[in-house]
């Protein structure tokens, strides 16, 4: 028989060993207790001016809107006041009587800048009211003053810090009150009791407070991170569907080269063999473009895509588009200025669908107004304006909402050519969308292509 022995390693110095449930928690405990009370216990931190708004804030003037915000400090210098006076009329005058005042006042005070030493100076001070003042009171550890403090202490320090922290102070108020009942002597009315139950409950307040407070401002980073995806998602789902629809428009132009690139070389008698080569080279690259051109649209089409069946509209299809808005009962005027001219294809589609959003959201915003939609046609480009009047009955039709991307695609398509769009409500309490879409004169597309080549 062959006996085998085996050695169990030494774990290298430093190696944290396994530690059972209760020790991990009972370890975390007490570093919570030196990070809340023992860490920075002289840390200055002033308890700023609360912020006056709501019905409060535009009632009063500006004065008193300044003095509103200090209402926290006066209310805490009122209650430690009030206390001082407590301990100042029942301790039997002289200076035992200013002394316990002064003890009573002071940690009151203190709360407002530096919160955990306020507490920890609250139980050194009960101790120092309860020598000087207790051959007058049967009360203990607390003299009355000093109990109204210390649970004002408790309180302000616990709105100032965390739960955990409340949790602390009430642990350790509750040692404190144990210890000093269980001391010599003995005493009629000890208020341990009344201090640990009325400070339990004003911290359970102050915690639910601290929990609801965190409650709703993660609820508004969740609303706001929602809302910033919302709007990055219309922005991404409206440059698809600019992309889509300026497809056809592209594809037209690339077709056109394509076939007059294989066309071109029948309509020259005996063409040399270069020519020939040069225009089966822009055939080739135009079919190519094409192709590449359809597999973008494949990536930026939605599962739902139907290709539609007639042509990209253009401004002479805003003759049907205004007559099929005035069979909804919208009253629209529509007035064109300037030398009217054929103008390109990307920009006439984007003029088209920047009128038909404007529209419609004067139908869905403002249903029962009245609409003008001006075209102006100048040296440099198109003018496109679209105001609306206010709703006749505003209070009575409630207006439909819509899905938030009217504005965010006249904004795309705008961008996308390079022009500008103002946007915003008129003086009566319509709206108004002015854009100006820039068009290069004849020939300058091509001498800017030639000077970025």
């Amino acid at each position: 028989m062959t006996e085998t022995t085996y050695t169990q390693p030494t774990p290298p110095d430093g190696e944290a060993r396994v530690r059972s449930p209760e020790f991990r928690f009972a370890a975390d405990a007490l570093r919570g207790l030196r990070q809340d009370l023992f860490q920075g216990v002289l840390a200055y931190r002033p308890l700023p001016p609360a912020a006056v708004g709501g019905p409060l804030g535009r009632v009063l003037p500006g004065r008193l809107k300044e003095y509103a915000a200090w209402a926290p400090h006066a209310a805490v210098a009122a209650v430690g006041g009030i206390a001082a006076l407590m301990s100042l009329s029942d301790v039997y005058g002289g200076p035992a009587a200013q002394l316990c005042a002064l003890l009573v006042l002071v940690p009151v005070l203190l709360t407002l800048v530096r919160p955990v030493a306020a507490f920890w100076l609250s139980l050194a001070t009960t101790m120092l009211t309860a020598a000087v003042g207790s051959g007058e009171w049967t009360s203990w550890p607390w003299l009355p003053g000093s109990f109204l403090a210390h649970l004002t202490v408790l309180t302000v320090v616990a709105l100032r810090t965390r739960p955990r922290t409340a949790a602390w102070m009430w642990v350790l108020t509750a040692v404190y009150g144990f210890l000093a009942d269980a001391g010599p002597g003995w005493h009629e009315d000890p208020d341990t009791g009344p201090m640990l139950f009325l400070s339990a409950l004003t911290l359970l307040a102050v915690t639910v407070r601290h929990t609801h407070r965190q409650a709703r401002r993660e609820v508004t980073a969740q609303r706001t991170a929602t809302a910033r995806e919302r709007s990055r998602r219309t922005l991404l789902e409206e440059r698809s569907t600019i992309a889509r629809e300026l497809h056809d428009v592209v594809a037209h132009h690339m077709s056109v080269v394509a076939i007059q690139a294989e066309a071109a070389p029948y309509r020259v008698q005996n063409p040399p063999p270069e020519l020939e080569k040069a225009f089966a080279t822009i055939r080739e690259n135009a079919v190519a473009a094409l192709t590449e051109l359809r597999r973008v649209l494949g990536v930026v089409r939605a599962e739902d895509y139907e290709a539609p069946d007639a042509p990209q509209p253009t401004l002479a299809d805003l003759g049907t588009l205004l007559a099929n808005v005035r069979e909804t009962g919208l009253v629209v005027e529509y007035v064109v200025t300037g030398a009217v001219r054929e103008l390109p294809q990307g920009v006439e589609l984007s003029a088209y669908r920047i009128v038909q959003e404007a529209l419609s959201n004067t139908l869905r915003h403002a249903p029962g107004a009245t609409a003008r939609v001006e075209l102006g046609h100048v040296l440099g480009g198109l003018g496109v304006r679209v105001v609306n009047g206010p709703p006749p009955a505003p209070h009575l039709v409630k207006p439909s909402p819509g899905a938030g991307h009217g504005i965010t695609g006249m904004r795309e398509r705008v961008t996308m050519l390079n022009g500008v769009m103002t946007d915003g409500p008129t003086a009566d309490g319509g709206y108004e969308v002015t854009v100006f879409l820039p068009v290069p004169a004849p020939g300058a597309e091509a001498e800017l292509f030639e000077g970025g080549s």
